[in-house]
């Protein structure tokens, strides 16, 4: 079984991403984007999207060819990208990872891709909130996908803090959510070397914050 993941994820007004700017320019929202990748190490990207026709006129951005084909009310326009990672799509480029779906209304890009392992999605956001301001994870999927699209939430790990998930896991890999119970919060405390209180206080805090996230409540 794939242990891939689908991350939808939102970045307020990026600078340097062409289709904001366009956007912005003759204010319109941009969707259906693909992008077609270019071997050549020193050679970026272009990318091709769908958005409603507008005259090429000065506030068109210089960088966006277009439209190069008109469907009536909407039209195909064109850019090139850069090899650096100062925009989110080359960015998620250098890591290896197509862009599945773009969206962009308001100044808000939206960027849908598959991260092949956790640890390929972890490595992505820290770049991201290196780069870029206002990065807000939407969702986060994971197979199998079972149950209704309203079933399936996304449970944010980030809200822990390093010392909440190592008591949560450590608690868990000792059995004290199992019943009967394979350890007690007085043998994980002897084991984190910390205080059973410690351990109690972090249990509680970091299951109330992803419990949080599975019932839609603000936790």
């Amino acid at each position: 079984m794939s242990s891939g993941i689908r991350a939808t994820v939102a970045v307020t007004t990026p600078e340097s991403c062409p289709l904001v700017e366009f956007s912005r320019a003759v204010e319109t929202s941009i969707t259906q984007v693909s992008t077609s990748n270019v071997p050549a190490d020193d050679v970026g990207s272009t990318t091709e999207f769908l958005a409603p026709s507008v005259r090429a006129t000065d506030a068109q951005p210089a960088s966006i060819r277009g439209p190069i084909f008109s469907y009536g009310d909407t039209a195909i326009y064109r850019f090139e990208h850069e090899t650096d990672t100062t925009c989110p799509c080359t960015c998620l480029g250098s890591y290896g990872c197509p862009i599945h779906r773009y969206d962009v209304e308001d100044g808000i890009l939206t960027v849908v891709f598959h991260a092949e392992t956790f640890e390929q999605l972890q490595s992505i956001m820290a770049d991201f909130r290196e780069h870029f301001d206002g990065v807000d994870v939407q969702q986060l999927l994971r197979p199998p996908l079972e149950g209704t699209p309203e079933e399936r939430v996304f449970v944010n790990r980030g809200k822990l803090t390093d010392r909440q998930e190592e008591v949560l896991e450590t608690a868990f890999d000792m059995g004290y959510f199992e019943r009967p119970k394979g350890a007690n919060a007085t043998e994980i405390a002897a084991t984190l070397d910390i205080a059973p209180s410690t351990v109690t206080e972090h249990l509680i805090t970091a299951q109330r914050k992803l419990l949080g996230d599975v019932l839609g409540r603000d936790s």
